[in-house]
């Protein structure tokens, strides 16, 4: 019996994989996605016996997009596991792009065994790397590394937090792979880690920037990925509503009003129409945004006549202009304290009727110079519930649908514009279809899709309910077009391309080929947004860029 009684006990000591599966499940995590190695096989052993769904991919990069996919449609931190060395650099432009976009994901990688490390000697073991997590820097948040097995519980769940922790962003959390497999009593639980930040400055700052904005007449309203994050949705429409105030959302704010708030523009920044808007108002209101380059067309944009930020982080918000007044705080609550603090003013009719007009112009002119674009916007629109999410790739029908679609409801579109990483869209609704409320439908180019094109596997194992979109126009369009509008002949940008549908189809997972974006193709969408399994959707056409892209953006530095 006190043989029994000893093996028992030591059964009841959990490895470093079940720490870290433990951790996951601590911290409310339902769903990870990673590609399983020699060195980090503990780790799957305790999945087999999680809640935690872990679906295996195909490639690593894959496994990051799918996070950062997940993050951005379900609000949640997206996990992503690799194995060493080459494993854990394999996801480094997708971690790239989170990093841009402030995804929430961790990236949880091995490194060799550490009774196998010397300190600034490479050995040659396999998958080493003298300093791992030194190739994250640049692209994370923040690094945790663990090196006792008893801390990993705790680790995974401060790297889980950090990377939800508004500004928030990817994090990198190192393992040791003879951690992952060494038996360990669990000796560190996670510390309660409390954001101490004022979520509201104070009476005094908010003071100054209700004189600011009483002091403006023609106000205008810039939201961006932040408020998007800190739903602030109904704030930012009371604000705008108080002030018969244009709303401008970025790329990341897609659908934080709806589109038919009398007060959202619908237009990009990059068409006249829409910057005459920021070029004639006297104070513009920054609510979660850096003005990056492309939403400011490499800063040709004009600095304000007068800036009123609000960020949580007052470097953030002064990249590229430079505020009158910053209030540091969170999106959502600090907009919604300086709304209620301003007096109602009256024009909101009319400005309903001047965006309305706006658009119908761009509108007229779009459709006379791209009438096939406008058309494939239609039936997108059309086709698509209001619970839908669109992923969008850096192809030209994805950059129609990222400037120029109609997105019903936050998170209901996902554009890498973050870091422009091409290859993004498929692998990141592997994701989305397990974060999304609604459908999930990914739109590539055929060059871009060929990056991912091996998660058809993963797709028809997992049973994931999305409709891959493929445009084919026979390569890089954008960049044909380029070479073209550069006067330069093609070169280097027409592609050999399989058989998408016979390649679909060759993994299980159903296909269907249309000429067009028309109404073909309209209805060959609508059919495959309602099969719940994973299908492909060819389509053979060719578009030209829209005006957001920068070949084409009216404003010149």
């Amino acid at each position: 019996m006190a043989v029994l009684a000893l093996l028992v006990a030591s059964r009841a000591v959990p490895t470093g994989g079940e720490l870290l599966v433990r951790g996951l499940e601590a911290a409310g995590v339902i769903v990870a996605f990673g590609l399983p190695g020699v060195h980090n096989l503990a780790a799957w052993k305790a999945f087999a016996a999680s809640p935690v769904r872990l679906v295996g991919v195909r490639h690593e990069q894959a496994a990051a997009y799918a996070a950062d996919g997940y993050a951005r449609a379900s609000g949640r931190a997206g996990v992503a596991l690799t194995t060493t060395g080459p494993g854990a650099a394999n996801t480094l432009g997708a971690v790239g792009e989170a990093f841009a976009s402030s995804s929430p994901i961790v990236v949880i990688a091995t490194d060799i065994p550490s009774s196998l490390r010397r300190p600034g000697v490479y050995r040659g073991v396999l998958h080493e790397t003298t300093d791992q997590a030194a190739m994250f820097g640049p692209v994370t948040k923040a690094t945790v590394r663990v090196t006792d097995p008893g801390e990993i519980r705790a680790a995974v769940e401060l790297a889980l937090w950090h990377a939800q922790d508004a500004p928030s962003g990817p994090v990198y959390l190192e393992i040791p792979t003879d951690a992952l497999a060494a038996q360990a009593p669990q000796r560190h639980l996670a510390a309660e880690v409390r954001d101490t930040r004022a979520r509201v400055p104070d009476n005094a700052q908010m003071g100054e920037a209700v004189a600011l904005v009483e002091g403006a007449q023609r106000v205008l309203i810039w939201a961006g990925g932040g408020a998007l994050r800190a739903g602030a949705s109904a704030p930012v429409a009371l604000l705008a509503e108080r002030l018969a105030a244009p709303v401008v959302t970025t790329y990341a704010a897609a659908g934080l009003l709806p589109p038919d708030h009398p007060c959202g523009v619908g237009l990009p920044p990059q068409v006249p129409e829409a910057g005459a808007l920021w070029d004639a108002a006297d104070l513009v209101i920054a609510i979660g945004s850096d003005f990056d380059g492309m939403t400011t067309q490499n800063w040709a944009q004009p600095p304000p006549r007068r800036l009123l930020a609000i960020n949580l982080d007052a470097d953030d918000a002064a990249k590229a202009y430079t505020p009158d007044l910053t209030l540091v705080g969170d999106a959502h609550d600090t907009t919604a304290a300086l709304a209620v603090r301003l007096a109602g003013r009256e024009g909101l009719e009319a400005l309903a009727d001047d965006l309305a007009a706006r658009r119908a112009t761009v509108r007229a002119r779009l459709s006379a110079e791209q009438p096939d674009a406008i058309a494939f916007l239609d039936t997108v629109a059309e086709v698509l519930p209001h619970d839908a999410t669109v992923v969008v790739d850096m192809c030209i029908p994805g950059y129609w649908l990222g400037g120029f679609g109609r997105v019903p409801r936050p998170r209901g579109l996902q554009y890498p514009v973050g870091w422009g990483t091409l290859g993004y869209a498929f692998p990141a609704a592997l994701g989305a279809a397990l974060g999304s409320p609604g459908p999930v439908v990914s739109v590539s180019g055929d060059g871009g899709f060929l990056f991912a094109c091996g998660e058809l596997a993963t797709a028809a194992q997992e049973r994931l309910p999305l409709t891959a979109v493929v445009v084919d126009d026979g390569g890089y369009g954008m960049l044909r077009y380029d070479q073209r509008h550069a006067g330069d002949p093609a070169f280097g940008v027409d592609l050999v391309t399989p058989d998408f549908a016979a390649l679909a189809e060759s993994f299980g997972v159903r296909a269907q080929t249309v000429d067009g974006l028309g109404d073909d193709f309209g209805k060959a969408l609508a059919a495959h947004i309602a099969d719940p399994a994973p299908t492909l959707l060819l389509a053979r056409a060719a578009l030209d860029p829209p005006p957001t892209t920068s070949p084409r953006w009216y404003r010149r530095v």
